[in-house]
């Protein structure tokens, strides 16, 4: 008998979601977009009281480990893999000296501390609109510019002696390929980056004493091909030294390729993702100019108009621990009103918010009061939305607007009640995308662009496969909880959600 030669080893790439909690490394044919293997493992976030930092060590540790845990799950020789790419948490301000270490803990995007740097660099500029005009965005707490104030201003040694400055996915990428790069989408998010001009802004960089050779340079897009993985990583990751490394991005412009959101994909189109922080998004041609959302660029070249807010699955989440209710076990809030910003605010800008409970009455049970929590998280997301769709120059109220199906990303995506509360509150079809891990996989066609070419959002938009993702009809919009949530969030002031 003839012996039977074993099947070659499929291209493999490998698609890593640094966020905020953990590290995923994706394994992804390259071909047909199967997720062979994921790998994980954890991060380590430190603080209280508005602070939020993590060891980028950890980041890189997390990295390795993941990979290797999905490498041995894969159970595919390390030279199957042809190129990797990296998508992190965006906005964290990472400092390090001169042989790239890291000089002290990460300041995360969640870290509010930079909230009165944040409200001085907007007027020593002039206002909201002159930043939205040069960057897209006004300046809040999560962004990395006021980090990197609050920085010179209360650890000053740590920013005199920087010989690097660099967001999460930069830190993680010059480790794999050994050059400091970025790509203008998480560049985007820093406020020291102009999407206007697309590049960095010589005066915002004065402004914030900030000097451009601490910088990365920027690649022309996430898929670009910045070099390849160095022998020192190889041997750290356990893969073949040489494969390709692309720019990579941040984690929503990651996730937007990993929905087909793009120039070659669907523009215009909204996603929401409920993570710990709530986000939604769209890919479009128009440049967004609107002072309540943050105009970012996207991975692949357009833009991607963005709103986040701070307290989404884990406010409610602690909402139906005080209440000692499991998660699921809630149902319309009645008549309460609960706005769960137990972690300050984003959208709406409200740094230092608490939480506003009111409208109880004698028969609010826990259940209504677990979902006030839901709708007051929800409502304050679909809120941005319309802002966002509006930035694409579109009207959110056109019938043809509000027909348009959203898509329906992360960890709340998969509970129920998350699910029938947006759906309720938003009137729209939903599409709920049978990815679990979306960041992971557009950083997957980040880097099978990089390593045999095409259009990323392209190569995500041919992987998806048709007729798996959850698809579910609209529901009759509950104005009236809407309206009454819209309604308390209007009047409370910023003295009545910070308390005295």
């Amino acid at each position: 008998m003839r012996k039977r030669l074993p099947m070659p080893s499929p291209a493999v790439v490998i698609g890593v979601d640094s966020s905020t909690q953990s590290t995923k490394a994706a394994f992804i044919d390259a071909a047909t977009g199967e997720q062979l293997a994921v790998g994980r493992a954890p991060h380590v976030v430190t603080g209280e009281a508005g602070a939020r930092e993590s060891d980028p060590e950890i980041w890189w540790r997390a990295l390795c480990e993941a990979v290797a845990d999905g490498l041995k799950a894969s159970g595919l020789p390390a030279r199957a893999v042809t190129g990797i790419a990296v998508a992190g948490q965006q906005h964290g301000l990472v400092v390090l000296d001169g042989a790239g270490r890291p000089l002290r803990p990460a300041l995360l995007w969640n870290d509010t501390r930079s909230a009165p740097q944040a409200a001085a660099l907007t007027d020593a500029l002039g206002g909201p609109g002159a930043w939205t005009e040069r960057t897209g965005s006004v300046p809040v707490a999560s962004i990395t510019a006021s980090k990197w104030q609050w920085l010179r201003e209360n650890d000053p040694a740590s920013a005199a002696d920087a010989a690097g400055v660099r967001l999460p996915h930069d830190f993680l990428t010059e480790r794999l390929a050994g050059v400091a790069v970025t790509d203008p989408g998480d560049a985007s998010g820093s406020g020291w980056y102009s999407t206007a001009t697309g590049a960095y802004d010589p005066e915002l960089l004065e402004l914030l004493g900030l000097d451009a050779a601490l910088l990365p340079e920027v690649a022309p897009t996430g898929a670009a091909r910045i070099g390849t993985l160095t022998g020192p990583a190889a041997e750290a990751l356990g893969l073949p030294a040489g494969i390709a490394v692309a720019a990579g991005t941040g984690d929503n412009m990651s996730a937007a390729v990993g929905l087909g959101l793009g120039g070659a994909g669907l523009l215009d189109h909204p996603a929401l993702s409920l993570g710990t922080s709530g986000t939604v998004f769209a890919a479009s041609r128009t440049r967004p100019a609107s002072t309540a959302l943050n105009g970012f660029a996207a991975a692949d070249g357009t833009y991607l108009p963005l709103a986040c807010t701070l307290n989404c699955t884990l406010a409610v989440d602690k909402v139906a621990s005080l209440l000692g209710l499991d998660r699921e076990d809630a149902e319309p809030g009645g008549e309460a009103v609960l706005l769960p910003y137990l972690d300050g605010e984003r959208t709406p800008d409200l740094p230092t918010a608490s939480g506003l409970l009111t409208g109880l009455r004698h028969d609010t049970t826990r259940r209504q009061l677990l979902g006030a929590a839901y709708e007051g998280a929800a409502v304050t997301v679909l809120r941005a939305m319309d802002e966002l769709l509006a930035a694409c120059g579109l009207d959110p109220r056109a019938p043809e607007v509000a027909a348009r199906p959203l898509r329906l990303i992360g960890g709340g995506a998969r509970g129920r009640m998350w699910v029938e509360t947006v759906r309720r509150l938003s009137g729209r079809p939903l599409v709920v995308p049978e990815s679990g891990e979306l960041v992971a996989l557009g950083a997957a066609a980040l880097a099978a662009s990089a390593a045999g070419g095409g259009d990323p959002v392209a190569l995500a938009t041919a992987w998806q496969k048709s007729g798996t993702d959850r698809q579910l009809p609209p529901l009759e919009r509950d104005l009236e909880t809407w309206e009454r949530v819209s309604s308390v969030l209007g009047r409370a002031s910023e003295p009545l959600l910070t308390g005295p």
